[in-house]
């Protein structure tokens, strides 16, 4: 490790360490910046990913999507392309070396920018690639991501500088050895881009029946073309990445509001509160009442 790498890492420890206070995953004052800090290692945590860079600067960290495994620490970053029913589980953390980890959202219209301004050129019939991927950092990476964070000392600077950061940030991805994955969100007509408004549908109508016709008919696909692509892209099928998604929410609901099982099973789109509890305990590892009481006694 270089000792520029070593000193900016360095520095991305102590202001994620002045801008947090407490474990948890805690918002900033720059646009779609996340700081997150974990004084021990964590159970299985269960969300979504939206297209994001994801950097650790202490500890390590193991993403589950679907039934693949990756695993990724302070020589690394993560992209998620897509949104995607992710679980995580932080495995090095400690009270006197927390995970200490920023996440920066964006969207496709952003990278599209990019695209459009620099002379990054990427092929639109690129095969079809998983949207998630782990690459080593490089030093440009993490001095303008750095440089981002830094703008928490001077917020006056945020409105103006901020953005630019930020694109100069999305660019170093793009140019890096896995650029196209992330390229081929934006680029229309690429079969990502067309597996991305699937993906954007079924997150916006995750609890509603649907027809694999009508995803095939958004994605301008045939129902075998989509299936291919949709499991290449977020390592399930559109079925099972709704599954995910109903049941995620479900547990939300159940955590956070006074409701039963019965009702938030309807909720999310079940027909079958029996279907529902099975197949809720195949992911959470409990029936719903069950579950919810172990989380409220161990995090509340």
């Amino acid at each position: 490790m270089s000792s520029q790498i070593y000193k900016l890492r360095a520095d991305l420890i102590q202001l994620i360490e002045s801008h947090t206070g407490k474990d948890g995953s805690h918002p900033t004052a720059v646009p779609s910046l996340f700081f997150s800090r974990y004084s021990n290692v964590t159970g299985p945590n269960y969300g979504v990913y939206k297209p994001s860079l994801c950097i650790i600067v202490q500890g390590t960290k193991e993403v589950v999507l679907a039934q693949e495994h990756y695993v990724y620490s302070p020589a690394d970053y993560l992209i998620a392309s897509v949104n995607l029913p992710i679980t995580g589980i932080v495995t090095e953390a400690s009270i006197e070396n927390p995970y200490l980890a920023l996440k920066l959202e964006f969207t496709p219209n952003q990278i599209l920018e990019i695209l459009k301004d620099s002379k990054l050129t990427f092929p639109h019939k690129e095969n079809t690639k998983r949207g998630m991927y782990v690459s080593q950092i490089e030093l440009s990476l993490l001095d303008a991501v750095t440089r981002l964070a830094r703008l928490l000392e001077n917020p006056n600077d945020i409105p103006v500088l901020a953005p630019l950061i930020t694109k100069e940030i999305i660019y170093r991805i793009l140019q890096g050895k896995h650029g196209v994955t992330l390229g081929q969100i934006a680029i229309e007509g690429s079969s990502t881009n067309q597996i991305r408004a699937v993906v954007d549908h079924i997150m916006n109508n995750y609890n509603h029946s649907f027809r694999i016709e009508d995803l095939a008919e958004i994605a301008n696909m045939s129902v075998s073309s989509l299936h291919r692509h949709f499991k290449e892209v977020t390592a399930m099928s559109p079925i099972q990445f709704q599954k995910q998604l109903r049941l995620q929410e479900a547990r939300r609901i159940l955590l956070s509001e006074s409701t039963d099982a019965i009702e938030t099973a309807f909720r999310v789109g079940y027909e079958s509160p029996s279907q529902f509890s099975r197949e809720y305990s195949r992911l959470f590892g409990l029936p719903p009442k069950e579950d919810i009481n172990r989380l409220r006694a161990t995090y509340l």
